[in-house]
C-alpha cells in the first residue's frame, strides 16, 4: 500500500475542470491532475433523477495532503455538494509514487 490517493470531482464546464486541476498542481495540494470528459452522469437530485454532461479531474495526491486538497476543491467548486471521492493507489512504480508524494509536499 502506497501513500498515495487519486482524487475524483467532477463540474460541468471543461474550463472549470482545467481551473481545478490547475489550481490544485499550483497550490501543491495535487502533484498532477487529468482532465476527462465530456462523460454523462446520472443522479438523484432534491428528489428527482438528472442527467448532465461533466467533466472528471482527476488528481494525485500525497494521503497527507487530502485535506488540504479537498479544502482547496471544495473553495474553488461552484457545486452545492460537489464530489470528492479518495482511492488510495494501492501499488504503483516506486518512483512515480515518489515523485507524486515530493511534488504535492506542500
Amino acid at each position: 500500500m502506497s501513500d498515495v490517493l487519486a482524487v475524483l470531482t467532477t463540474t460541468d464546464a471543461a474550463e472549470k475542470a482545467e481551473a481545478l486541476a490547475r489550481g490544485a498542481v499550483e497550490a501543491r495540494v495535487a502533484a498532477c491532475a487529468q482532465v476527462s470528459g465530456p462523460v454523462t452522469s446520472v443522479y438523484r437530485w432534491e428528489g428527482a433523477v438528472e442527467t448532465a454532461r461533466e467533466w472528471q479531474v482527476l488528481f494525485k495526491t500525497a494521503a497527507a495532503r487530502y485535506d488540504a486538497l479537498e479544502e482547496h476543491i471544495r473553495r474553488h467548486h461552484d457545486y452545492d455538494t460537489p464530489e470528492i471521492v479518495a482511492m488510495p493507489v494501492v501499488r504503483g512504480g516506486a518512483d512515480y509514487l515518489a515523485w507524486v508524494a515530493r511534488e504535492s509536499a506542500g
